[in-house]
């Protein structure tokens, strides 16, 4: 399975009925979600989760500066968010903030 990933080829983002709005109970917001990969983020495959389709991981700032830990999916040139939440300090550092 091919885990690089360039995100010249994303046309967007799928938000469907089995993600939209999940990520609430974690206090992340879709919208908030989105801005992650516009704001220099840190991608690197989820090999431990990537059976069926390459997940991956995202490490990256909000607009209003949230550090996020989102895992992802590319289908059909699309991201699909898996979950959200607020990094871990070890994921703060791996991002190198503090």
């Amino acid at each position: 399975m091919d885990d690089l990933i360039s995100l010249e080829t994303i046309d967007g983002f799928d938000w469907d009925d089995g993600n939209k709005g999940k990520n609430e109970r974690h206090g992340v917001f879709d919208m908030e979600c989105e801005q992650v990969f516009f704001n220099e983020a840190l991608i690197y495959p989820d090999l431990g989760h990537s059976h069926s389709e390459n997940r991956y991981h995202a490490l990256g700032r909000t607009i209003s500066d949230r550090f996020l830990h989102i895992t992802f999916t590319v289908r059909k040139n699309k991201i699909r968010v898996i979950s959200a939440r607020k990094m871990t300090p070890k994921e703060r550092r791996k991002y190198h903030v503090g």
